[in-house]
């Protein structure tokens, strides 16, 4: 069994990305370890803060739900603040983790993979599937942390599918619905994701779905983001999260639909 340690950038990112595929992993006897670098602090503030309650009480909580749901077996907070945007004036400011120094956060995340004796570190893709400042942050800050591990694991960087996005707008254009251009450029001029032949392990996780959409409900104070997966029918919640993907940097190319845990 391997321990497998995920960095992500915001409370209910791991919902969304690979809950599925930490779930399966957690089912199946490895240890599941999940770092969240930033407190979420500028998600949407829920109607129903209580008297004293702040937006980061309110995600903490959500958080500690969702990695009950999932099975996740430690949970570890960087406890930087959210980044915002491409180009919001947090990107820059003091405790931003788009702001940090990559050397001192890669050396918080490297003493967890000691800690754990990790054999797996899974973060994002070069641009952080759409750009996203902290995503962005969470691959280089990955990256060095792994170098500097004293047993240095494996790495993984989950992705998005463009081509099987495009797939799903195609449909949905063709059912005269209104369809996302995953080809479009993001808040960082970039297209979505990544195209299918630099992509190496497709996860089906269809039955886990049920598992992945309980813990985007953790998340529920997100009413922009986690509210608008949640509102989605079923078959099109399956046709959309029912694969999660992951780049293997140094891998031969070629898209495996299998699971990168197995046992030699």
């Amino acid at each position: 069994m391997s321990t497998i340690v995920f960095l992500h950038a915001h409370p209910d990112d791991e919902a969304s990305q690979t809950s599925g595929t930490m779930a399966r992993a957690a089912d199946e006897g490895h240890r599941v370890v999940l770092v969240v670098a930033t407190n979420g602090d500028h998600g949407a503030a829920p109607h129903d803060l209580a008297p004293g309650e702040t937006v980061v009480d309110r995600r903490r909580r959500e958080a500690d739900a969702a990695a009950r749901v999932i099975g996740i077996h430690r949970l570890v907070r960087l406890g930087y603040a959210d980044s915002g945007m491409v180009g919001w004036e947090q990107n820059t400011k003091e405790g931003a983790f788009a702001a940090a120094d990559v050397d001192e956060a890669a050396a918080r995340v490297a003493a967890v993979l000691d800690e754990e004796d990790a054999d797996v570190a899974v973060g994002y893709d070069w641009h952080g599937n759409y750009g996203h400042p902290d995503h962005v942050q969470v691959h280089r800050v990955l990256h060095r942390a792994a170098a500097r591990a004293a047993r240095r694991p494996r790495v993984l960087e989950s992705t998005m599918s463009r081509d099987a996005l495009r797939g799903l707008a195609d449909a949905a254009g063709a059912a005269g619905e209104e369809a996302f251009d995953p080809d479009a450029p993001m808040d960082d001029g970039n297209p979505m994701g990544t195209p299918e032949a630099e992509i190496h392990w497709e996860v089906d996780v269809r039955d886990r779905l049920d598992r992945k959409r309980a813990a985007l409900e953790c998340h529920a104070s997100q009413t922009e983001d986690v509210g608008m997966m949640l509102a989605m029918p079923p078959d099109v919640f399956a046709a959309v999260f029912g694969s999660e993907f992951y780049i293997e940097p140094g891998r031969e190319p070629g898209l495996v639909e299998g699971w990168p845990f197995a046992d030699p």
